[in-house]
């Protein structure tokens, strides 16, 4: 029975220095891990974190949200890159519509006054729908004194209309369609607003970005480390790190 008691009085002891080196053991793996995690921000040069703002601008400049994305801050350059994509959407859509009205213009003009519509511009397809034809026309322009703008009866400038009701009908898709071109217009006017949002809003953001990394200048904080070597250490080292 002494023999029992013995062995565990012997164990009790024995567990308790197993369970004290596994401590320490601990101790260290977690001093250790905390001296290379301060030791690595200590030697980290804050100013390579640093974003340039005019990098940031002229990404965004190109592409709007994309300044902003530079920083990681998409959440608010997300809606630039989204605002562009739709005004590029509506810029097509409108180019394509009223080009469309304009062909469809055109045609009607050669069916229904023989107006060869290859190689004119703009004015000529204005002319052909303020005036039944081109002798009209012709005389309009010698009572204003402007002969150099005769139209050569015997060319393909020459057109005709079948009545009148077709000439205000060609009037109203001329104008429909000089009106939604002219629309599309403004549509690039504010794709370029948008893109100078876009760069306005991420140097404001680079510049909060850049603050936040220079905060932590100046900052203190305490590092500690075991003294000796083996289960058995011979203290602890502490110490106060100042980041300048």
């Amino acid at each position: 029975m002494k023999n029992i008691f013995i062995v565990v009085g012997m164990i009790l002891p024995l567990c308790g220095i197993l369970s004290a080196q596994e401590n320490l053991f601990q101790l260290r793996s977690a001093l250790s891990k905390n001296i290379e995690t301060k030791s690595y921000q200590s030697v980290d040069n804050p100013s390579s974190s640093k974003k340039s703002p005019a990098v940031a601008v002229l990404y965004s400049l190109l592409i709007p949200g994309m300044g902003e994305l530079y920083i990681d801050r998409f959440d608010q350059g997300k809606y630039s890159f989204i605002a562009e994509g739709s005004l590029w959407l509506g810029y097509i859509s409108y180019r394509q519509y009223g080009l469309w009205i304009r062909e469809d213009a055109r045609n009607f003009s050669t069916a229904h006054a023989g107006a060869v519509t290859g190689g004119k511009n703009d004015q000529f397809f204005v002319d052909v729908s303020n005036f039944t034809n081109t002798y009209d026309y012709n005389e309009k322009k010698l009572r204003d004194r402007n002969p150099e703008k005769l139209y050569n009866v015997n060319s393909d400038y020459y057109w005709n209309w079948d009545s009148e009701f077709n000439r205000q009908e060609f009037r109203s898709l001329r104008v429909s369609s000089e009106k939604v071109l002219n629309n599309s217009k403004f549509i690039i006017g504010a794709i370029i607003v948008n893109h100078i949002i876009s760069a306005v809003n991420a140097a404001r953001l680079t510049r909060q970005y850049n603050k936040e990394h220079e905060d932590g200048l100046g900052s203190w904080w305490l590092e500690s480390s075991l003294l000796g070597q083996g289960v058995k250490p011979d203290g602890i080292k502490l110490s106060v790190i100042h980041r300048f």
